[in-house]
């Protein structure tokens, strides 16, 4: 079963119709906004659709490798470049979505309001985070930075995690509705918790390791 999925994971039709699925969610969203399906309130729709998505990306990503991992599906590690850029797509557009229905590209007024609101000063962070991530996800600016530096500027997805928890979070904190932070707090924190596992039992076996390679 493992080796048919892996051989799935593989074809050369499998990135294709993951890029597919990544875009399902603009594509329905620029459709909803073109048929004014988004409710009453169409900007709000669009800046809390494109946040969700950006929360679900983010899982996918962080999901991979305790997949790979666990499942033993070695495939999946290429997708997870790409779902790394579909979470900073998803997050500029929700950028955008602010700033545009929100502000109307007021940049002193942004900048006013990053600073006086908490939630909105913790998601743009959150951002800019992810901009050197998305700029350095290609083969040339791997082999620029080294494999060991680019691998400890990719942690920074760590912190972005906990920021977008956060700053969602806040967001509704105003209406007393936690549900569903909850839930992403729950998943992300798993996903998360399971790389600290990882790293504790990576740590633990290093002195065995050490003492029989000296024997």
């Amino acid at each position: 079963m493992r080796t048919r999925v892996n051989q799935a994971l593989s074809s050369r039709f499998a990135k294709p119709l993951a890029f597919m699925f990544g875009l399902l969610p603009f594509v329905w969203l620029v459709t909803a906004a073109a048929l004014d399906w988004l409710g009453a309130n169409p900007a709000e729709a669009l800046e809390r659709s494109s946040g969700d998505w950006t929360l679900r990306m983010l899982c996918v990503v962080l999901a991979i490798t305790p997949l790979r991992t666990v499942a033993g599906l070695p495939a999946l590690a290429k997708f997870r470049r790409m779902a790394g850029l579909f979470v900073y797509f998803y997050a500029v557009l929700h950028l955008l979505a602010y700033s545009w229905f929100d502000m109307g590209f007021e940049l002193a007024d942004i900048a006013k309001d990053i600073v006086k609101r908490p939630f909105i000063l913790v998601g743009f962070a959150a951002v800019v985070l992810l901009t050197p991530l998305a700029l350095t996800s290609f083969n040339r600016a791997i082999k620029a930075l080294g494999g060991k530096r680019w691998q400890l500027l990719h942690r920074l997805v760590y912190a972005i995690a906990v920021l977008a928890v956060v700053h969602f979070f806040w967001m509704r904190a105003g209406k007393h509705n936690f549900a569903e932070v909850a839930v992403y707090a729950v998943i992300l924190g798993s996903l998360l918790g399971w790389r600290v596992v990882q790293a504790i039992k990576k740590r633990a076996l290093q002195p065995s390791s050490m003492l029989r390679s000296q024997l």
